[in-house]
């Protein structure tokens, strides 16, 4: 089977899971910059940190035949602290014309302080200037509800196409309000929380299979990098034929990446 892994953190893993992810069909892996398992302490560690996202890593992933595009921005973690998030924000046109660049992301909120949703507001504003697709980080557990909700009311206050932004990690509570306003929607498999293979399917068929994508992240908690095959398989399992598991592990990510104009797996 072919699939994308639209939202991997390879940075957390060992090259023994880009060759597991290489025989399992992986077309191509998406990086949303991301909290790198410790708050860094200067700008100069962003700086290196994107670096490695568009330099080291694709280099990586090549050596397994799997082409890699990146996302970039400081993470909703490291976002309360305005005035060094600003700082980060200073060096990211530097690296905006990266060919392997995709838009900006994962942006968002961690738990929705003023601050995070202030340095979430000026990265829109970048992916703006910039023209920019954009990837959205969503708060988890109890907060998920409401900052998915502030971020929605802050997207539409900056006036942008929807159809250019994907909001992840959606489960239950919060797909039918993404997918309803007009974004992509993502869902993050994990084998302890978020979403498990059995919980995505049934969102899948609650909510659709247009304009959602499923990921495994695989960062530095306990996680999975082949979680989207082991779900396409269960999908296999329900009866769904191989058409339709493509489409939902394949084609639904590429429809929306081609919309970043560094994406080409073609």
């Amino acid at each position: 089977m072919k699939y994308i892994e639209p939202h991997g953190h390879m940075v957390s893993r060992t090259t023994d899971d880009y060759q597991k992810m290489a025989m399992a069909g992986c077309e191509a892996i998406c990086e949303p910059a991301f909290w790198a398992g410790y708050d860094r302490a200067s700008v100069q560690g962003f700086y290196d940190y994107f670096r490695q996202l568009t330099e080291y890593e694709p280099a990586r992933a090549a050596k397994y035949g799997i082409p890699h595009f990146c996302w970039l921005c400081i993470n909703p973690k490291e976002s309360e602290d305005a005035g060094f998030a600003r700082e980060v924000l200073s060096i990211i046109p530097d690296f905006i014309d990266k060919p392997t660049v995709l838009g900006i992301g994962e942006i968002g909120l961690n738990k929705n302080t003023k601050s995070e949703l202030a340095i979430f507001e000026e990265h829109v504003e970048i992916a703006k200037k910039f023209d920019q697709p954009i990837l959205i980080h969503t708060p988890h557990l109890e907060d998920k509800l409401k900052g998915t909700k502030l971020i929605i009311d802050a997207l539409k206050n900056a006036n942008l196409d929807h159809s250019r932004v994907v909001i992840d990690h959606v489960e239950e509570h919060t797909a039918g309000l993404v997918l309803d306003n007009g974004f992509w929607a993502g869902m993050t498999l994990y084998p302890e929380s978020k979403c498990t293979p059995a919980r995505a399917i049934d969102i899948l068929e609650n909510f659709g299979m247009e304009n959602i994508w499923m990921n495994s992240a695989c960062d530095w908690g306990h996680s999975d990098p082949l979680a989207v095959v082991k779900t396409a398989l269960e999908m296999g399992k329900r009866h769904y034929n191989k058409e339709t598991i493509e489409r939902v592990v394949y084609g639904n990510p590429k429809s929306f990446l081609q919309q970043c104009p560094n994406f080409n797996i073609d």
